[in-house]
């Protein structure tokens, strides 16, 4: 029996994988930090799993790396100051809203700019 594993949508592919990606960063942050012996073990490999579901699920996009890189860090920027205000309670600076801007911008030309 083979499994065949079918790309996802690329929109779909970052958001899932952004927020693996900062949810397991977060889980080991909080494991790191926050916890000890077992519970830190668990949160650990939890962690852990999410990370590998984001290298997984990025690398189904239907897409080079060149690609996708731009509007991945800027998908990966917005959902980053979503996971730190649900698992921190910590709003964005305005230093961070202004370079947060940038990045976005920055993404979506790298993304969407196609020189004649």
């Amino acid at each position: 029996m083979s499994i065949v594993i079918q790309p996802f949508n690329p929109l779909v592919s970052l958001v899932v994988a952004t927020a693996l990606e900062v949810s397991g960063d977060a889980i080991v942050r909080i494991a790191i930090y926050e916890q000890q012996g077992a519970v830190r073990l668990g949160l650990l490999v939890v962690g852990g799993a999410l990370l590998l579901g984001y290298g997984t699920c990025l690398n189904l996009a239907p897409l080079h790396f060149g690609e996708v890189v731009g509007l991945y860090i800027a998908t990966l920027f917005v959902m980053w100051q979503i996971v730190n205000f649900v698992a921190f309670r910590s709003l964005p600076t305005l230093p961070s809203m202004v370079g947060g801007t940038m990045i976005v911008l920055g993404g979506l030309v790298v993304s969407f700019w196609r020189p004649e």
